[in-house]
């Protein structure tokens, strides 16, 4: 648990994750957890929910769960007004509810286009706007989950590179328009995440998952807990100068081009 002389890091502040149900954003909400945060959980699974804020709260957390889905725009601002009532005014936001599939483009359908970057670009939009009349101003701080897809081209991931780029360029826009009221926005983008659903989809058998590694510097996946740890950064005082940032996480990954690797793992060898 990262302490500052003796003080929890998010003591007293009330937190909301989307897409808090499981993975990486679970992690994220278990670090605020420890750190004193309370924690309102959203996502579309209430029985998810309901079994990570029973985890959070068998730590000694407090948490609530509030269902909703994040394309849904009203049934997302009831959720958010729900865990306003239930924790307080909100201090640190984490949108974090994703969709991916691999699929080559000509493989998907607009319908599956569409899926994915209306649950990535317009539920981080949705989230944003919904929450705002919420925030404690001065002083929020908003963390949209992106990924390395955003700016490295990758087969299979059409969808997702244009999902995740629109989520990139919507936090720099908002962290210059609500700057001046306090509001810090920024990105964190993962590459490859160890026992996360994305990952079992990109590299769904030992070769490949070996391929993979090969092109990360860093010689092995993320933790969830490595990705938290930096978003517990970005939500503390410590970080209270950075926005509009788009924080990389991956370990040396992009600057090895992963998609160009990515493509040479899924040939199939001769």
């Amino acid at each position: 648990m990262a302490e500052v002389f003796g003080q929890r890091l998010l003591s007293g502040k009330n937190a909301i994750v989307t897409g808090g149900g499981s993975g990486i954003n679970l992690a994220i909400a278990r670090r605020y957890a420890e750190n004193g945060a309370r924690i309102g959980l959203i996502g579309r699974t209430k029985e998810k929910l309901d079994a990570a804020v029973d985890e959070l709260r068998r730590a000694g957390g407090e948490a609530s769960a509030h269902p909703a889905d994040v394309r849904d725009y009203d049934a997302l601002a009831a959720a958010i007004k729900s865990a306003r009532e239930a924790h307080g005014e909100i201090d640190l936001v984490v949108c974090g509810a994703a969709g991916n599939f691999p699929a080559p483009a000509l493989g998907m359908s607009a319908n599956g286009f569409k899926a994915v970057v209306d649950i990535d670009l317009l539920g981080t939009f949705n989230t944003c706007r919904a929450v705002y009349e919420h925030l404690r101003r001065p002083g929020a701080s908003i963390i949209n989950i992106s990924a390395t897809q955003a700016f490295t081209p990758m087969p299979l991931q059409a969808h997702v590179c244009a999902a995740k780029a629109g989520v990139d360029m919507l936090t720099k826009c908002l962290a210059i328009e609500w700057g001046p009221q306090g509001v810090r926005v920024n990105s964190i983008a993962p590459g490859a995440v160890d026992e996360t659903e994305g990952m079992r989809r990109l590299a769904p058998t030992p070769e490949i998952r070996k391929q993979l590694t090969r092109a990360i510097p860093a010689g092995r996946f993320a933790t969830k807990d490595e990705i938290a740890d930096l978003a517990l950064f970005l939500s503390s005082d410590a970080a209270k100068f950075i926005t509009g940032a788009v924080v990389v996480c991956d370990g040396g990954q992009s600057l090895a081009g992963f998609g160009v690797s990515m493509m040479a793992a899924m040939q199939p060898r001769t």
